[in-house]
């Protein structure tokens, strides 16, 4: 016992050891180029996979490998990990920074759900809206992370002020009168037939008069282990944990900044195609936003229906009175509204440098019309997105946020310097410097697989299936990666599979973005296990969910994302692109035009 037991403490190590012996007769015996980035590849991916090391050190090993084998010299695989993908990232994390900074990501997340209402339905769609908004400019971690203490909150008061209504329905029905609470007439049948709880206090919480004093003591659920009034508590607490990790995903699909992965397919596809001018901020919101909403309503109405069970009859009673569980509700919203007080100078500008950030990128070069761009046709590509993401990021180290102020022995108060909205020490701790390094050693990955001929190796082997349908090589490709991503990282995950799916498009001679684009936004589709992806694992750290729970209702999104994918493929993105054509930018093996 005591031998396995020192096996499970260095287990990684073993991994690490075993895994370079065993690949390593690969090039041994076979001593060509392609053999030795073939193992290269394979000792890559099974440390992204497993995770034996951390994954930013295992995307080194590329800049320590491929020189050590001749395939690339160290100089070229250098410049392979700082692309303009890592300036966009700069530029977007400058304004990532001063969102979290000034709390603006807090005010309109609660000024959307504020604007639904408090029917539970509505509600929990007002939560996915504004997480999925949100999503689109920070990272799916940050933003999870935040609206997360906010829906437990909600939650929390829609559990006790029920539990109030009932415990004064049952003094009231006893025959004594309790003052303390003002009951609502429209309290259904449902409500009024629970048993009466024991009182406890509960801190921080209070309803629009202040008269609640006490909250209800939660029973144990003897099925769970929690503590719950009853199973529809259970029921919607797990809804709206799911619903706010579920939506945080789903938004990121609508930018190219939303998500690593959508940052590294433009950063490989522009690389790989520099002829094609076609992936921007415009064409991939246009692009990817249609899907992200059919995705995220479809969502709503699956889990709604799973956990609470989708009443059509309640969603539909607008404008009448709200339930005392729905008025407490609405006031921990406002509540926490208020706390933020009025809009601030500096949520303003960063609002400002937000919406001038989202122009430019939207106008540089739209397709439809001429964008800005055509002011620097002299130098065509020139200016890229990251090019305005640095701009505006710019000016968050320039704007000032408030003057310094000191008092001189003469009793006057003078300005000695001034604090702009965001400094570099701030910055560097929203950098995702782990992202930056992961990226870059995929880059370098995607290079020695070019230059040592594995990429065409591998797209002559993969040729046979060009006699299938378009549609079952999309399908089977997007559920390949659907299933990988929810065992490894989605950066990881897309960073192999690029190299090996780019090769495959061209030997069958379909345009690339026909197998790309659907690759790469099923990758972020990681819903069934914690570990899957980070905000996954913020929610179920709140203990409201099990494993079980989160396979059952993230199979659903699964194939509702993967369905919506395949439906765009087909209709508002063929024209986009022209998918239908071998185009004229990709690698010349035929002109031909796809059955």
């Amino acid at each position: 016992m005591k031998f396995f037991s020192y096996i499970l403490v260095y287990r990684r190590f073993l991994l690490v050891l075993f895994t370079l012996l065993i690949l390593l007769p690969l090039p041994l015996i076979l001593r060509n180029k392609e053999a030795e980035c073939a193992y290269i590849l394979f000792v890559v991916a099974t440390f992204w996979l497993t995770e034996a090391l951390p994954l930013s050190v295992t995307a080194l090993l590329p800049a320590l490998m491929l020189p050590m084998f001749g395939i690339m010299p160290s100089k070229k695989v250098a410049s392979a990990y700082f692309k303009d993908f890592h300036l966009l990232l700069t530029g977007v994390i400058c304004l990532a920074t001063s969102i979290e900074k000034w709390n603006l990501h807090k005010r309109i997340a609660l000024r959307m759900v504020m604007m639904v209402g408090v029917n539970p339905a509505w509600l929990t769609l007002g939560f996915m809206s504004s997480t999925a908004f949100l999503s689109m400019w920070l990272s799916n971690t940050s933003t999870t992370a935040m609206v997360m203490p906010i829906m437990e909150a909600v939650a929390q008061q829609i559990i006790s002020a029920e539990a109030e209504v009932e415990a004064t329905q049952m003094t009231y029905i006893s025959g004594s009168t309790n003052y303390g609470l003002e009951t609502d007439e429209n309290v259904n049948e449902h409500e009024t037939s629970e048993r009466k709880e024991k009182t406890k206090p509960v801190p921080g919480y209070s309803n629009d008069a202040g008269k609640i004093s006490s909250k209800m003591e939660l029973e144990k659920n003897s099925g769970t282990g929690n503590k719950y009034r009853t199973k529809k508590d259970h029921m919607m607490c797990k809804l709206m944990c799911l619903c706010v990790a579920y939506s945080s995903t789903i938004g990121g699909l609508t930018t190219i900044t939303g998500t690593s992965a959508n940052l590294i397919f433009a950063e490989h596809f522009n690389m790989r195609y520099p002829d094609c001018h076609c992936i921007n901020f415009g064409s991939w919101f246009l692009m990817s936003f249609p899907a992200a909403i059919i995705i995220l309503l479809l969502s709503w109405i699956w889990l709604q229906w799973l956990f609470l069970g989708f009443n059509f009859k309640e969603m539909a009673q607008c404008g009448k009175t709200a339930t005392a569980k729905q008025k407490a509700c609405a006031e921990v919203i406002k509540q926490e509204y208020q706390k933020l007080g009025p809009i601030k100078y500096q949520e303003i500008v960063t609002l400002v440098l937000f919406i001038v950030m989202a122009l430019l990128w939207f106008t540089r070069d739209p397709g439809f019309v001429s964008g800005w761009s055509v002011l620097f046709s002299e130098y065509p590509g020139f200016a890229t997105d990251s090019t305005v993401a640095l701009l505006v990021g710019l000016l968050f180290f320039l704007i000032p946020a408030k003057r310094l102020t000191k008092t001189i022995p003469t009793g006057e108060t003078v300005a000695f310097d001034y604090s702009p909205l965001i400094t570099w020490k701030e910055f560097q701790s929203f950098m995702p410097w782990d992202i930056a390094i992961l990226v870059g050693g995929g880059f370098a990955l995607a290079d020695g697989c070019e230059e040592s001929g594995l990429s065409k190796w591998i797209g002559n082997k993969l040729s046979p299936l060009g006699s299938l349908p378009v549609w079952l090589i999309i399908l089977i490709s997007s559920l390949l990666v659907t299933s990988l991503t929810e065992v490894a990282s989605n950066p990881a995950t897309i960073t192999l599979l690029l190299p090996i799916l780019s090769p495959l498009a061209e030997a069958i001679q379909v345009n690339p973005l026909y197998i790309l684009l659907p690759s790469t936004l099923c990758n972020s589709f990681a819903f069934l296990l914690p570990v899957a992806n980070p905000p996954n694992a913020i929610v179920f750290s709140y203990g409201h969910l099990k494993v079980t729970d989160m396979v059952k209702a993230g199979l659903g999104v699964n194939i509702v994302g993967v369905a919506v994918v395949m439906l765009g493929m087909f209709t508002w993105i063929v024209p986009m692109f022209d998918l239908h054509t071998y185009p004229s930018w990709a690698p010349a093996v035929s002109n031909e035009t796809m059955p």
